[in-house]
C-alpha cells in the first residue's frame, strides 16, 4: 500500500532521514521505533506532504505522491494523528470532528458523514459526552481521543499516528491502544511511530528501527523485541512479552 524508496528530507542544510526505505502492506500495523531525533516525525510529516522530500520516491497505493500537495494526500486516503494532538482549541468536539470529513461533505453528501461521525462516538463514548465542550477545555487523554477520531473522519485507508501515548496515564494508554487495534481489525492499515517501543511491538505486525535518520533494523514485531541491540536500548533487559510467544 505504502512503498517508500530511497528516501533523504532535510530542513534547509539539515539532513534528517538519508536513503530510507521501507514498506506498509494493506491491513498492516507496522511501528516505527528510535530515539528523539531519529527522524520518526520527519518521515510522517514527508509521506503527508507537510516537509519535502528532496530525493527519493513515495508511493501510495502504486501512484507516486511525492510531489502532491497535503490535501491532494488526505483525498487519496492518507490522515496523520500529529504528534501532540494539534486540535482545534476553540472549536467544540463536534467542529473538530466534522473538519477533519471536509474534503467528504461535497462528494459523499451529509449522511455518510453523519454516520461515521456515529461511529466516532461509538469508539469514543466520552467524545458524544463532550460534543458541545470546546476542545481546549479536554483532558490529555480525551484530546488524544479527539485527534484519532479527527483523522478517522476523513475515511483514511492508511492512518499514521505520531506518539499516540504521549504523555498520557497507562491506563489510557491501554485504551488508545486497544482502539488502534479495534481500527485495525476493521481493515484500517497503520503506520504509527511511538518512542514506548514496548507497547508499539505489542500491537504492531512489523517493525522498523529508525538511528539518526537511518533504518538500521527491520523484521516481525516479535523478531525485534527479541533482538538484543533493540532490548537494550528500547524495552530493557527484563522486557519477556514475547519470550514464550
Amino acid at each position: 500500500m505504502l512503498k517508500i524508496k530511497n528516501l533523504y528530507t532535510a530542513y534547509g542544510r539539515i539532513l534528517v532521514l538519508k536513503n530510507v526505505s521501507l514498506h506498509v502492506d494493506r491491513g498492516e500495523i507496522v511501528c516505527l521505533i528510535g530515539a528523539n531525533g531519529a527522524g520518526k516525525t520527519t518521515l510522517l510529516l514527508t509521506v503527508s506532504g507537510l516537509v519535502s522530500a528532496r530525493e527519493g520516491e513515495i508511493f501510495f497505493e502504486g501512484v507516486p505522491i511525492h510531489h502532491l500537495a497535503p490535501h491532494q494526500i488526505v483525498r487519496l486516503g492518507i490522515s496523520q494523528v500529529p504528534e501532540g494532538r494539534q486540535i482545534f482549541a476553540p472549536l467544540t468536539v463536534r467542529e473538530n470532528l466534522e473538519l477533519g470529513a471536509y474534503h467528504r461533505w461535497r462528494q459523499e453528501g451529509k449522511r455518510a458523514v453523519l454516520a461515521d461521525l456515529e461511529e466516532v462516538y461509538r469508539l469514543f463514548p466520552r467524545l458524544k459526552e463532550r460534543e458541545k465542550q470546546l476542545a481546549g477545555t479536554l483532558s490529555g487523554g480525551e484530546q488524544q481521543m479527539l485527534a484519532i477520531g479527527r483523522a478517522f473522519m476523513a475515511r483514511p485507508k492508511l492512518l499514521l499516528l505520531d506518539e499516540p501515548s504521549l504523555g498520557l496515564a497507562p491506563k489510557l494508554v491501554d485504551f488508545i491502544m486497544e482502539k488502534i487495534l479495534e481500527l485495525n481489525r476493521q481493515g484500517l492499515t497503520i503506520l504509527i511511530v511511538e518512542q514506548n517501543a514496548r507497547r508499539a511491538l505489542e500491537i504492531a505486525h512489523r517493525g522498523y528501527v529508525l538511528e539518526t535518520g537511518r533504518i538500521v533494523l527491520q523484521g516481525s514485531a516479535q523478531e525485534l523485541a527479541l533482538d538484543e541491540d533493540v532490548r537494550r536500548a528500547y524495552l530493557g533487559r527484563d522486557y519477556k512479552e514475547f519470550a514464550e510467544v
